[in-house]
């Protein structure tokens, strides 16, 4: 079982601590301080019903779906185009990001909507945490060991980002790192958007 569950673990923090559009967002939120525990709890939770649902036969439907990740592949290129058009006009601004200067507040429910677009519309999350990490879970003798071990991955880099960025952002809350972090954001959105428009 423990086996089971180490092989989960590191699996899902190698792949999870890849910087990646969901990382982005959830460095974003945290640098606000803008609901980003909610966000990281959010982002725990899907990866850990994806792996679950990778480990326990969704892998083997999807690589055997062409169609299905076709879709997955156009409408997540349509969002990140959109999300990251949206980072760069917030870059190009004079107020940036900061709240200090009175930027409103998004409501709860925007940022998790938010948060679960970045997420779902992300077919590179169905690729790592279904495909990828699911497939290998199934060969496991204990598979839902493994699952917690990814799970516990996922826990620990996302409430670890969460913290760690808003306990900075007190040191990083100048226009200029605004800008930066908006324009790496819209940059990592159109490069994976275009990798998955150009991508066969």
């Amino acid at each position: 079982m423990w086996q089971s569950y180490v092989n989960g673990l590191l699996v899902a923090a190698g792949l999870i601590m890849a910087i990646g559009t969901q990382n982005a967002f959830v460095l974003a939120q945290s640098l606000r301080r803008e609901h980003h525990l909610p966000v990281a709890a959010l982002c725990v939770v899907c990866d850990a019903l994806l792996v679950a649902a990778g480990v326990f036969g969704l892998a083997t439907v999807l690589a055997h779906n062409p169609t299905l990740l076709a879709v997955a592949r156009w409408g997540g290129a349509v969002f990140l185009l959109w999300y990251g058009s949206l980072a760069l006009r917030r870059a190009c601004s004079k107020q940036s990001l900061q709240q200090a200067e009175g930027q409103t507040v998004r409501s709860l429910r925007a940022v998790m909507l938010s948060a679960l677009a970045v997420t779902l519309l992300n077919p590179h999350v169905y690729l790592d945490t279904v495909l990828l990490i699911g497939s290998l879970g199934a060969q496991q003798t204990e598979p839902g060991a493994y699952v917690v071990g990814a799970a516990s991955a996922s826990l620990l880099w996302f409430f670890t980002l969460a913290l760690g960025a808003a306990w900075l952002a007190p040191w990083l809350a100048r226009p200029s790192t605004w800008r930066i972090l908006d324009l790496l954001v819209a940059v990592m959105m159109f490069t994976v958007a275009v990798q998955l428009i150009t991508s066969s």
